[in-house]
This record gives C-alpha cells, structure tokens and sequence, in this order.
C-alpha cells in the first residue's frame, strides 16, 4: 500500500496553517502513518499502536516542553 492509497487526515486543531502532521491507519498492517502535511509526497513515518501510545504519552507529558 502507498501512501497514496492511504486515507490522511488533520487534527481538527491545526487551524488551517498548513503546519502539522497528518495521520493515516493502515489496515494491511495494523498501525498508524504519521507524514508532514507540507510535504504529502515525502516520507511517513510508521508506528504500531504501543509505539504511537508511548510518543503520545510523552508528549502529554510535556517532556519535550522548553
């Protein structure tokens, strides 16, 4: 499956800005695509679902907070 074929969608909080990742599932494999939404022809980055739970606990947390 290519990233084409995938079905990408921002979070409702990116305010139209065009800076912010998109996300995909992906169906074949079971976990999640993650690709910067100014450069939908790059790459993606794959993560199954304990990967994408954990960087997003981290980021709640606020650990890469300045």
């Amino acid at each position: 499956m290519t990233s084409t074929e995938l079905v990408w969608r921002k979070s409702s909080y990116s305010g139209g800005e065009g800076e912010c990742v998109e996300i995909a599932g992906v169906p074949s494999w079971g976990g999640v695509a993650v690709r910067d939404s100014k450069n939908p022809s790059g790459p993606a980055i794959l993560f199954d679902t304990t990967a994408l739970t954990a960087l997003l606990t981290t980021i709640q947390g606020s650990h890469f907070a300045s």
